[in-house]
């Protein structure tokens, strides 16, 4: 008899387990419930963390099962994070205007009304206008559907390109990085429509709960961020574990086999590629709301690097390791850059880990490609094998 989905993927439903375990514990102990051993702003970074953690799996499959290097899926991320961004900005924006012109003995206009959210929202940067690609800015749902299709239009075209013309290995990776600095460098623009240098920012003011608590707003955030990892890893451990998991780990170690074998490798490639960027888009859409603020330098280059190394670190290959990575490398730069992490004074130098945590972090990386190439989730495996 056919075994179940999840009986043949038990790792699942322990994932899925201690996730809830965890959210409910972080809820209970938040200042939201009035227990307060959980600042809100811990809340906001265990939340963001969760993101990193989606976006991180999401990576792993392109890269982990896929074998396809991305170095351009943290701009998928940021797009996610426009997306959501415009319409957070506009819709607060649209209030502050139509509040201040509550007392007006006239009633202003519609064009008034719109002139004056424009130059509110784009005045730092000498304009007033709105741009075209801030159309549906004043719907949540057309920008909530802009948070899927961007990344998954962008994702399409820039993969079918590269794979129909069967660009593989490093010439691929740097065809993302250089659609990401690309992308990056028109963000920094002031005429690209998204306030260039200064980005989006005021994010964490969540229209329609101005009397509500950031409190209660980053338990919200945190549990939909749950959610949607949650969903993401069952929707991903469906697919790796399956005959297309099959097929893609195939192309990963002999792409050239595969094709032999009659399969359509573009095809597979393509739907693997697009589908990490969707996900990759929603992880950011949820991310910026918690930051608060999101600019171009949040697409740079070096964002994704950081993705590449959490998965390493946290063993690629495998989902539960991304997470793991994600999750370590994340907080534990929260500590050493947030101050957390004592000064270490050697009397001729004193080593300030704001300064030294990225010097820190790759050589992290070295020693885990050189000695521990599976990463922490090999560990693990490790762990599990002596214990049968």
């Amino acid at each position: 008899m056919q075994r179940t989905f999840l009986a043949q993927n038990p790792s699942v439903l322990w994932f899925i387990a201690l996730l809830a375990m965890f959210t409910v514990l972080v809820t209970v102990l938040s200042e939201a419930t009035g227990v307060g051993l959980i600042s809100t702003s811990f809340v906001k970074t265990l939340g963001k963390t969760l993101c990193l953690c989606l976006v991180a799996i999401a990576m792993d499959v392109v890269w982990g099962y896929c074998g396809i290097l991305s170095l351009g899926h943290f701009a998928f991320f940021g797009i996610g994070g426009y997306a959501i961004g415009m319409w957070l900005m506009y819709a607060r924006t649209e209030g502050i205007v139509l509040d201040s012109l509550a007392g007006q003995p006239i009633p202003a206009t519609a064009a008034e009304i719109s002139d004056a959210i424009g130059n509110q929202i784009f005045g730092v940067v000498g304009s007033s206008e709105f741009p075209a690609i801030w159309a549906f800015a004043d719907n949540l749902y057309l920008q909530l559907l802009m948070v899927v299709l961007v990344p998954g239009l962008l994702a399409l075209v820039f993969g079918w390109l590269a794979f129909r013309s069967r660009v593989t290995g490093v010439y691929l990776s740097i065809l993302t990085q250089a659609m990401t600095l690309a992308l990056a460098l028109y963000l920094f623009q002031n005429d690209s429509g998204l306030r260039g240098n200064n980005g989006l920012s005021g994010l964490q003011n969540i229209p329609g709960f101005e009397e509500t608590s950031q409190a209660v707003i980053s338990i919200m955030f945190f549990i939909a961020s749950a959610l949607a990892l949650g969903a993401g890893y069952v929707f991903f451990a469906w697919i790796v574990s399956g005959k297309m998991g099959s097929v893609v780990q195939g192309i990963r170690d002999n792409e050239a086999r595969v094709r032999f074998l009659g399969y359509h490798v573009e095809s597979y490639k393509l739907f693997i590629f697009t589908t990490t960027a969707v996900v990759a888009g929603i992880a950011g859409a949820l991310y910026y709301p918690q930051a608060g603020i999101i600019n171009p330098g949040e697409i740079a280059p070096i964002a994704s690097i950081y993705l590449a190394v959490w998965v390493a670190i946290g063993g690629r290959g495998r989902l539960y390791g991304a997470v793991i990575g994600a999750a370590f490398v994340s907080l534990l730069s929260s500590w050493f850059t947030g101050g957390g992490a004592p000064d270490i004074n050697l009397g001729f130098y004193v080593i300030q880990w704001t300064d030294w945590w990225l010097v820190l972090l790759g050589f992290s990386f070295v020693v885990v490609t050189l000695f521990f190439p599976k990463g922490i989730g090999g560990l693990f495996d490790l762990l599990v094998r002596k214990q049968t």
